[in-house]
């Protein structure tokens, strides 16, 4: 099992933690990043890597470790920043981010970074992996889990949705969907880019078991996490409503903080806002 078994109290510090590693991160960065989304799943790493994930960084080839597939790739920079607090990578390393030939692209590389599982950024391509990595364990008895995490504006691939349909066909129940529901994309509000809603009914039609909560609250999503893994029959999906940006006021639903990073006074100001939970 997980080393960490964190409660609820101490996965919000860890989680304000990685936001403060996320500010830095992205304002060192020569070729920008994406402050928003990097925030906004920031409670759900934490939750994942410091209570529910049976991984250690010592066991990135064990055959039976889970398995965690970072599907919005954009957001690897907050991923980054939570493998460096669970011991993965170096926390010096942060300060390298999209520099030439470091250790941590702008997207997930797996033969760049201990720790990712897979190669991503086009969007819709982490869901039909896990589905298949998914099956791979079924067919050979293997008890270990797959988690995914997608963002609500990638759900407009297709591809998710054909994954999806193979999932319940197989009554994949090692299999775990969160999606991080920040409610914008790119430039504006997924509601008028490309509207999901009602995202419940549409995975629940899909064959998979639905759960909902917010996903910046490390309890929620412990309680909502841990239930989902005693159940069987079926793939899940935890619908976790985020807010873009959390942390930082005055980047919080902002789409302008999608490709967006700290300069000057605002790095200041996001740390001192990060300074305390």
């Amino acid at each position: 099992m997980n080393g960490f078994r964190y409660d609820a109290t101490q996965i919000r510090e860890r989680a304000r933690l990685i936001r403060q590693h996320i500010i830095h991160l992205n304002a060192n960065s020569p070729a920008g990043g994406h402050t928003g989304a990097d925030l906004s799943e920031a409670d759900i790493l934490a939750t994942l890597y410091f209570r529910i994930l049976d991984v250690a960084p010592e066991r990135t080839q064990d055959p039976e470790r889970d398995v965690y597939i970072q599907s919005k790739g954009h957001g690897v920079g907050g991923l980054y920043c939570t493998l460096a607090e669970a011991g993965y990578i170096p926390l010096d390393w942060l300060a390298t981010y999209q520099h030439f030939n470091s250790h941590l692209p702008g997207h997930p590389v797996r033969q760049k970074t201990p720790g990712i599982e897979l190669n991503t950024g086009a969007l819709g391509h982490g869901l039909p992996v896990a589905v298949g990595l998914a099956l791979a364990a079924k067919m050979s008895g293997s008890q270990r889990r797959i988690y995914v995490l997608t963002g609500d504006g990638e759900l407009a691939e297709g591809s998710n949705w054909e994954a999806a349909m193979c999932a319940a066909k197989y009554k994949l129940d090692n299999l775990f969907v969160i999606v991080d529901k920040n409610k914008l994309q790119l430039a504006g509000l997924t509601a008028d880019i490309m509207p999901l809603d009602p995202l419940d009914v549409k995975w629940a039609a899909f064959g998979f078991t639905v759960s909902e909560c917010d996903g910046n609250d490390p309890a929620q999503l412990i309680e909502h996490l841990e239930a989902m893994q005693g159940r069987s029959g079926a793939p899940q999906v935890l619908i976790a409503h985020t807010v873009k940006g959390k942390g930082v006021s005055f980047i919080e639903a902002r789409p302008e903080w999608h490709h967006r990073v700290p300069k000057g006074d605002e790095i200041a100001a996001a740390l001192e806002e990060l300074s305390h939970v």
